[in-house]
């Protein structure tokens, strides 16, 4: 495991802090007048999903966890809890408590493939990809003159998530959407 100084610790690195892993999600150094540098850093708990604000001082360093990844196929979700197999080996089932996956499930359909982040061989959390295309279920129709919205409208997905998309969309078409902001990003054409 490498050994991190305060400024080596950056967003999307994965560190032990008290004997955990952690995600950083975001990370900043900054000095205040006379003082010597801080790293102001927002810390994810691989294990809970729970965000931290920590600051590392210039004397300070941590170790690199030591996370692997396996791919698996993501399978549903019911009763609080999301259920993965791993690929090739359907038989590895495992699960996540709903709430700490939740805002990455939403946008999978079922045997879609995710990564998966492990700690000493033990899954903590899934990645998936920036942007995923998904079928527009239900959209309600346009009404000509209705701008006071910003000419959006809300648009449930085939994989149950609801997002707002511009007044042209309609079912059946598909959208691309940044699973990082939970956004439409832009309307996809079938070829």
């Amino acid at each position: 495991m490498a050994v991190l100084s305060y400024n080596e610790i950056l967003k999307g690195s994965v560190i032990n802090y008290n004997n955990e892993p952690y995600e950083v999600l975001s990370a900043h150094i900054f000095r205040m007048q006379q003082r010597k540098p801080v790293n102001q850093t927002k810390l994810r708990q691989l294990v809970g999903g729970k965000v931290v604000e920590i600051s590392f001082h210039q004397n300070e360093t941590v170790t690199e966890a030591d996370v692997g990844t396996m791919r698996a196929n993501y399978l549903y979700t019911n009763r609080g809890e999301s259920w993965f197999a791993e690929e090739g080996n359907p038989k590895n089932r495992f699960s996540f408590p709903e709430d700490s996956v939740h805002d990455k499930v939403q946008w999978l359909a079922p045997n879609t493939p995710v990564e998966v982040l492990t700690y000493e061989d033990k899954p903590m959390t899934i990645k998936i990809a920036v942007k995923v295309e998904l079928e527009v279920k239900d959209a309600p129709p346009a009404v000509k003159g209705n701008t006071v919205s910003g000419g959006t409208k809300l648009a449930e997905l085939s994989t149950g998530a609801k997002v707002n998309v511009p007044l042209f969309i309609n079912p059946g078409d598909i959208v691309r959407i940044n699973t990082d902001t939970g956004e439409y990003t832009e309307r996809v054409t079938k070829s």
